[in-house]
């Protein structure tokens, strides 16, 4: 057969990581569709050899700029026997054209239209194609995951799942594990390992048309490593600007808002001027509610994050008798008795640390939800909304939307289901958060998932294993408080709140605070000297 070409434009496509952009995030439903229609007004076999000549592109830049002379061995690649399979093996065309050894692992021959015409192309350009893998990896740079991609629907068996553990071993070890589109076994809807597994643990996903909540969210993140976004345009023609290309092919994948990747695209619009003909009433006066009996440390810890994230004034109402008379580190803290404040002169209330689950404590929450002020729930006030059906009413009947902070056992008993039905579906269980609560429901986990009543979901990309210790919730609580005692409306609030939040721990962990030993104490001092670097610079 003769070396023809392939069906793309001049130059490889071009590919972003989307890590700080509010990028669409499409399920596979949405993909479908969106492939379907682009393959009806392009040619035979375009998407795939878009796709396959994106991950090349990564891949020859990757072993361009490589620092150790290990990345630039011959590139191994595995190929399933759907599609997947078939970007793999144009992306072994691409680099053996551009003098890059390869070897090809295709355990079982590809059957797939698309994936038969790249076997066909990698054959006649002398791209070497065997059965069986090799005993091991030690010679090989960058291995490739091309097992299979997104819909799979049962776990992986047999040879593709001792190739899954052989290459996470590799990625853990030494590192350079491409997948291709998502790591073969991995849910790419939810996150989730299919089956009972295994997956790939890759350290880098290169994922086609969209990114997909399942990198973001549950599992995913550990699992998909660094990821990449290749448009590879649905139209007739490759757009120079990646993002474009991408925006401009949804509205061929759905008729609704997509979930996306949280970014302050999202919400700094939102976030208040900080002029110099402004008052510490112009910042909002915020009510942290909670700190029963031995429990103070809580609402104290989301206090100074609420100072610290702007608030104008902070108040802390203590349920226990047991509460300092002020705070040493921060005296410009107001503490009271919980009962002494006057809840209808705030701007916000953010309740539920350390609340416990006294008579008390569920009286209080009742009174605070009557008033017209933003209101934030979190710990123990959602496990009493939970187990109270006229607080749960209160909750869904307000006019202004309460954000709700639970964690995935909160999460369950809200929605009287178990911790494995939500982290199943965590888009899902955000979704029906907000609907059975009217509220803007703030998911808290690896990936993150903020919903709103009407319908909008967002992806937290930011946080790591830091975050994993006592307090960091409560201080979450006193950061969205803050936000919402400046105006924020609900969701932007919590968007901005969570990202923040994520991305202090970030910060704390590449300066080598963390991630083992971070404290919850340690987040809202780098909050804010991450927003005002980032939203509040000096004036030149």
């Amino acid at each position: 057969m003769p070396d023809t070409p392939l069906p793309v434009s001049s130059g490889l496509p071009v590919l972003f990581t989307p890590h700080d952009r509010a990028v669409p995030l499409l399920t596979v439903a949405e993909l479908r569709t969106a492939e379907t229609a682009a393959q009806a007004v392009l040619p035979p076999h375009t998407l795939m050899a878009r796709a396959g000549a994106a991950a090349a592109r990564f891949l020859l830049e990757q072993i361009a700029h490589a620092p150790s002379p290990a990345c630039a061995r011959p590139v191994w690649l595995v190929a399933g026997p759907g599609n997947n399979g078939g970007d793999a093996l144009v992306i072994a065309t691409e680099l053996h054209r551009a003098g890059v050894p390869v070897e090809v692992c295709m355990p079982v021959e590809v059957k797939a239209a698309d994936a038969r015409w790249a076997l066909e192309q990698a054959r006649a350009a002398g791209v070497p194609v065997g059965v069986a893998p090799p005993g091991t990896f030690d010679g090989y740079g960058w291995l490739v995951d091309g097992m299979f991609g997104i819909g799979l629907a049962r776990g992986l068996e047999g040879v593709f799942a001792d190739l899954a553990l052989r290459l996470s071993a590799r990625a853990q070890r030494d590192g350079h594990v491409l997948a291709l589109d998502v790591p073969s076994g991995l849910d790419s809807d939810t996150g989730n390992v299919v089956g009972t597994g295994p997956a790939v643990r890759a350290t880098h996903t290169v994922a086609f048309i969209a990114a997909k909540p399942g990198l973001y969210t549950g599992a995913g993140r550990d699992y998909a490593g660094t990821v990449s976004v290749a448009p590879i345009d649905l139209g007739a023609g490759l757009e120079a600007d990646p993002e474009a290309d991408l925006e401009a092919g949804i509205d061929a994948a759905t008729d609704s808002q997509p979930v996306r990747l949280n970014a302050p695209a999202l919400f700094a619009a939102s976030l208040p001027a900080r002029a110099f003909a402004t008052h510490k009433g112009t910042y909002g006066t915020l009510a942290v509610i909670g700190g029963d009996m031995g429990m103070c440390g809580a609402p104290i810890l989301a206090a100074r994050a609420a100072l610290l994230t702007g608030a104008g004034k902070v108040h802390v109402g203590f349920l226990g008798s047991d509460a300092p008379p002020y705070d040493p580190p921060h005296p410009e803290l107001m503490l009271h008795a919980a009962g002494r404040l006057a809840l209808d002169a705030l701007d916000a209330v953010a309740a539920g640390c350390g609340m416990g689950g006294s008579a008390s404590a569920r009286n209080l929450v009742d009174q605070i939800l009557q008033l017209e002020t933003p209101v934030l729930l979190d710990a123990d006030a959602l496990n009493l909304v939970a187990r109270d059906e006229a607080l749960a009413a209160r909750v869904s009947a307000r006019r202004t939307p309460c954000v709700i902070t639970p964690h995935p056992l909160e999460a369950a008993r809200l929605l009287g289901t178990d911790t494995a039905t939500v982290q199943h579906d965590r888009l899902a269980a955000a979704r029906a958060l907000a609907a059975r609560f009217a509220a803007v429901a703030v998911l808290k986990g690896s990936g993150t998932v903020i919903a709103a009543p009407d319908g909008r979901v967002v992806v937290n990309p930011t946080g790591n294993a830091g975050l994993a210790t006592g307090g960091t919730g409560d201080v979450l609580g006193g950061m969205i408080g803050a936000l919402l005692a400046q105006r924020l409306p609900p969701f932007e609030a919590a968007l901005a709140g969570v990202w923040l939040h994520g991305l202090a721990a970030d910060t704390l962990c590449a300066e080598g605070t963390g991630p083992a030993g971070l404290t919850a104490g340690e987040l809202a001092p780098t909050v804010r000297r991450l927003m005002n670097r980032l939203f509040y610079p000096p004036h030149a």
